[in-house]
């Protein structure tokens, strides 16, 4: 074994590939077999490199998901590490967000899983101590490195014999230590998600939040049920957080992996939950109101809300439910903070701060394909909309970024993928994404100050609305006030194609010779038709968003939209492209407000446009 072959998909999200040894990702069996097991330890042996150029006797935390392949790749890891005498603590299976806020306390961490992906796969996170992945630039040099190592010759007979040098006593020891690393870590977690969830470290003012909810839910019980399907957070806080603050919990398929259906939390699969919230409500449950289902890892999560009005549950879109949070968290960042400018006056954006403190400018950071819901949003309130490329640690780094600018970034996150992350977390996590949901409700008017549903319906000019139902509103009266926008789904087949051209520079400076093209050919039917009178493309490469472009090959490997503008220059709707970095499939989507007549087709005619033209522009 000269050289190894490693076909993994290596971005800053993640690597992965099929660790299944059969290379079916429909495989269950545990096995990785030997060409694996070398990819996974000279993975290792590279962040190894990594960590101990950067720190002296270096402590790590290594987890792993449910998935199947997870124990062997993390005994394979393991071997790596303390043969190269770098101190390590083993989590087991453990959530995402669970081991980010853990790693606050070690040097690093190393994660095992594939988010998402179907249970075949499998894959690694790679992270410091500040609780998020590695950034695109850090992670280009770890790429960088192992694939040299791969190159090497004897690559597998020369990390088989580092891997020889672990001590199997103190691999022992560190298994059966693992769970005391379990405990700590959850201990820890808590803690950390009652920051992150309230906004603030101080204990006192933590406890007079948490008072406040469970003070509504003991006049208003509130269910709330989980499909679990064998995620990492089988093992994590959800039930006892939330049955210790009052509310009511339940979950299904809720043992470490029973993984009963596809991992990725999309409406399809988001299907299993509404049904058994409907099951409880029918047998007189009627505190069932909200529902989740998370990935593999247990960050990624999105919700299922009760429609009173209909009797039934509604699974939410992505893009509401990251909608609802920036409307959520940018209204809570408003009635917490003093310093902040003036609450909305009706109708209008946010005021100037008159009382002599120093203003805090409010911002969003978005991946580029988020819809544009939340630019509305946001404007509404005052605030500001950046955007980077898609994958989680452009979007994490983009907002310290701004926060090094001045700008207060409490949420941020990838629309387009649902969910979200609250400042100071650096991951995804669904608690705090339910709490951004619930603060709708539970924040009312008081003797603070307006609520945070009344301060969105006042910036937003619809009063009207919320005095109709400022008694007993619900999440869908909320939902009935976010911008109305059709949106294409990440995980619909028409969002998906399989693209032969290589090189994503050249192929978009073909997509631009067709739409340029087609501009001249339909620009009066699109005006007439639709409202469109001008277009800006715009690129996307890590946390750097570059307007108007005249050079679509500019984007690169990195995101391409164009946005739709009317006569007046705002944009009406976008298309986007991008080659996704953890799947070999090239991803489109488009998203158009309601302002376009009969926008729901419309959204469906523009994606079918950008698909024509990007097949053409591939088959040049």
């Amino acid at each position: 074994m000269k050289h190894m072959k490693h076909d993994m998909i290596l971005s800053p999200s993640g690597w992965r590939k099929v660790f299944a040894s059969s290379g079916d990702e429909k495989d269950t069996f545990p096995d990785i077999g030997e060409k694996n097991r070398i990819i996974a330890a000279l993975a290792a042996d590279t962040f190894a490199d990594y960590i101990l150029a950067k720190r002296q006797n270096p402590a790590i935390i290594l987890g792993i998901d449910t998935r199947p392949t997870g124990p062997q790749i993390a005994d394979t890891m393991l071997r790596v590490f303390m043969a190269r005498r770098i101190a390590v603590s083993y989590a087991g299976i453990i959530a995402a967000p669970e081991i980010m806020a853990y790693a606050h306390t070690a040097d690093a961490f190393v994660y095992i899983s594939a988010s998402h992906n179907p249970i075949g796969h499998n894959g690694i996170k790679f992270g410091l101590n500040d609780g998020g992945v590695l950034s695109a630039e850090e992670n280009a040099s770890l790429i960088r490195a192992f694939e040299a190592k791969c190159d090497e010759n004897n690559a597998g007979e020369r990390i088989t014999e580092v891997m020889s040098k672990c001590s199997e006593i103190d691999l022992e020891w560190v298994f059966a230590e693992s769970v005391a690393v379990m405990r700590e870590a959850t201990s820890i977690y808590r803690s950390f998600a009652k920051t992150t969830i309230s906004g603030t470290d101080i204990l006192p003012k933590q406890n007079k939040f948490f008072a406040l909810v469970r003070a509504f839910v003991s006049e208003n019980p509130l269910g709330v049920v989980c499909d679990m399907n064998g995620s990492a957070r089988t093992l994590s806080i959800d039930s006892s957080f939330l049955r210790e603050i009052g509310m009511n919990f339940m979950a299904i398929n809720n043992r470490p992996g029973q993984i009963a259906h596809e991992i990725i939390p999309e409406p399809e699969n988001l299907v299993y939950v509404a049904s058994e919230m409907e099951r409880l409500q029918a047998e007189g449950r009627k505190d069932i109101k909200i529902g989740y289902m998370p990935d593999c890892d247990g960050d990624r999560g999105n919700f299922v809300v009760w429609n009173g009005r209909t009797n039934k549950a509604e699974v939410l879109k992505a893009q509401d439910v990251f909608a609802l949070s920036v409307l959520s968290e940018i209204a809570y960042t408003i009635y917490m903070n003093e310093s902040l400018p003036d609450r909305p006056s009706s109708g209008g954006a946010l005021q100037p701060n008159t009382n002599g403190g120093t203003e805090t400018k409010i911002a969003v950071a978005a991946n580029c394909p988020t819809s544009m819901r939340i630019d509305d949003i946001a404007a509404a309130f005052g605030a500001s909309v950046f955007r980077a490329e898609v994958g989680e640690a452009n979007v994490v780094n983009l907002a310290r970024e701004k926060r090094n600018e001045g700008y207060t970034v409490r949420i941020l996150g990838e629309g387009s993928n649902g969910g979200n992350i609250t400042h100071p977390a650096a991951v995804r996590d669904p608690l705090n994404t339910l709490f951004a949901l619930l603060k709708l409700i539970f924040i009312q008017d008081s003797e603070r100050g307006d609520g945070l549903f009344h301060l969105w319906c006042k910036a937003s000019g619809q009063m009207d609305k919320y005095e109709s139902c400022k008694n007993d509103f619900t999440l869908i009266d909320v939902l009935d006030t976010i911008p109305k926008y059709a949106t294409t789904g990440v995980s619909e087949k028409r969002a998906i194609l399989k693209i032969k051209s290589e090189d994503q520079a050249t192929l978009k400076k073909r997509f631009q010779e067709v739409f340029e093209a087609q501009w001249d050919a339909q620009k009066d039917t699109l005006k007439k038709k639709y409202g469109f009178e001008s277009y800006e493309a715009v690129a996307t490469n890590g946390t750097d968003e570059k307007r108007g472009i005249g050079d679509f090959s500019e984007s690169g490997r990195g995101g391409l939209k164009i946005l739709l503008k009317g006569g007046d220059g705002k944009p009406l709707a976008f298309i986007w492209m991008r080659g996704s970095g953890t799947e070999p499939v090239f991803r489109v989507m488009a998203d158009v407000s309601s302002a376009v007549p009969d926008y729901i087709q419309a959204e469906r005619k523009l994606l079918e446009w950008e698909t024509k033209m990007l097949l053409k522009a591939d088959a040049i």
